[in-house]
């Protein structure tokens, strides 16, 4: 047996090798642990509209007082001659409560002198049982376009009161829809105003045909102004950059003097002489050439087109021009001609009324209202029959030809060149993000199916 010298040190090999062990590991977990934090992905910030979103819910899910219910968010619209208080109440809130709602609302707005049609939401309370009134927990409405209040109830039971503003940018946006049903309501779906789809129907008037022309599922983009707040909400909408639609394009650019038209990609002004629909969404139901007469009973000359629309539709005028008939014409019944340069007129049978201001010697511009769709005269049904003249003989409308418009020539053309090309870019680019998504999307999905 080896004897035990103390002068020599000790070999405790076991647990120094133990310890090292340990701490090679306790580094290996700080390494991965490390590793892992940076892989991971760092969650984004909330987007404004998110924001928005959770301060316009924080009142309604809001934890009720004992015995009461979740609240829910009831919405509610002042009526004609109601009050503020009144409102409030029948959303179920008692009258002690709604009027200090209302009194705390009167420190950030008028409470008194309120309009018809105002809307808020209220956040209400039940009791258990339904027995009682209903508990006000909040209350939030936009008094501005970006501007909005939100009242709470504290823990104490005191109603808060904050005020909210969003700021607000301009900017032009890209927006791609189907044609489903009409082109206004298709377009007025995208955040188009009724202007600007007025200017759109006009435009496309000159080369397209909405009954024959227009089917559902075709794709249309649209590039405009608007005005947004943080949250992306559109509270107002300006001109009208850009549209396309069956492969026709149009650009709006601004002239030398200062007038704005719009123009095809080779800048030709698309503004055409006569519009070829001048009621907007009508249909064809007859065409120029010999027909039976569904009165009459026999053949006959039918010399211009009919257009089957509702009684009261507006007409349009087909160019620019000078009235020079609006009067009561034998079968047309109230009839309307309109005199345009070169020797071309164009005529609106079966009106059940004129456009204001309408009359003879009335000078009209392309795209204005002044008629409305009727059944006057010899007629079976309320529809448009419209005629266009040269040199005092009825033409075929289908197929007239018809002046064109304007070519930018120089330095103007150079401009809208330049326009041009950003545009594109805009559009290319949210083609280019949807086609990414679209990608993504089904890869996604194949990836799901492997698994």
């Amino acid at each position: 047996m080896q004897e035990f010298d103390p002068r020599r040190p000790t070999l405790r090999v076991t647990p120094r090798l133990m310890i090292g062990v340990a701490g090679l590991a306790a580094l290996a977990l700080g390494w991965r642990l490390t590793a892992t934090e940076s892989l991971a992905p760092a969650k984004p910030p909330l987007d404004p509209a998110a924001i928005v979103a959770l301060q316009h819910a924080a009142f309604t899910q809001a934890e009720a007082q004992p015995g009461f219910t979740r609240p829910e968010s009831i919405p509610v619209k002042i009526q004609s001659g109601e009050t503020f208080e009144d409102a409030v109440q029948r959303a179920g809130v008692a009258p002690d409560e709604a009027r200090q709602a209302v009194e705390a609302l009167g420190e950030a707005m008028d409470t008194v002198h309120i309009k018809a049609g105002m809307a808020f939401d209220a956040a209400v309370a039940h009791p258990r049982g339904q027995r009682g009134p209903a508990r006000l927990v909040g209350l939030s409405l936009r008094t501005g376009p970006a501007n909005s209040i939100t009242l709470s109830r504290t823990f104490d039971g005191a109603m808060r009161l904050r005020e909210m503003e969003e700021k607000i940018r301009d900017e032009q946006t890209v927006a791609r829809g189907e044609i489903t049903g009409s082109l206004y309501e298709s377009a007025s779906r995208l955040g188009a105003n009724p202007s600007m789809v007025g200017s759109m129907v006009k435009l496309f008037a000159h080369k397209v045909d909405f009954d024959r022309d227009l089917k559902p599922g075709d794709d249309f983009t649209l590039v405009f102004d608007r005005t947004v707040t943080e949250s992306g909400r559109t509270i107002g909408t300006g001109d009208l950059e850009y549209a396309s639609i069956k492969g026709i394009e149009f650009y709006r650019f601004e002239r030398a003097g200062g007038e704005a038209q719009y123009f095809d990609a080779t800048g030709k002004n698309i503004k055409g002489f006569l519009l070829r629909t001048p009621v907007d969404g009508a249909r064809m139901t007859s065409r120029f050439g010999m027909r039976r007469h569904p009165i009459l009973g026999f053949n006959r000359m039918h010399q211009g087109i009919d257009f089957g629309a509702g009684s009261g539709t507006p007409i349009v005028a087909s160019g620019d021009g000078v009235v020079i008939e609006a009067r009561r014409w034998g079968g047309y019944g109230n009839w309307l001609r309109i005199r345009h340069s070169g020797g071309w007129e164009t005529g609106y049978a079966h009106l059940s009324r004129y456009g204001k201001g309408v009359r003879p010697g009335t000078r009209v511009r392309q795209g204005q209202v002044v008629a409305y769709v009727g059944s006057t005269g010899a007629s079976t049904g309320p529809h448009l029959h419209y005629e266009i003249w040269k040199g005092g003989k009825r033409v075929n409308p289908v197929g007239a030809k018809v002046p064109q418009g304007t070519v930018l020539a120089g330095s103007e053309l150079a401009a809208f060149r330049a326009q041009k090309n950003r545009i594109d870019r805009m559009v290319r680019g949210e083609e280019a993000e949807a086609e990414n998504q679209e990608l993504a999307l089904a890869e996604t999905d194949r990836v799901g199916l492997r698994r």
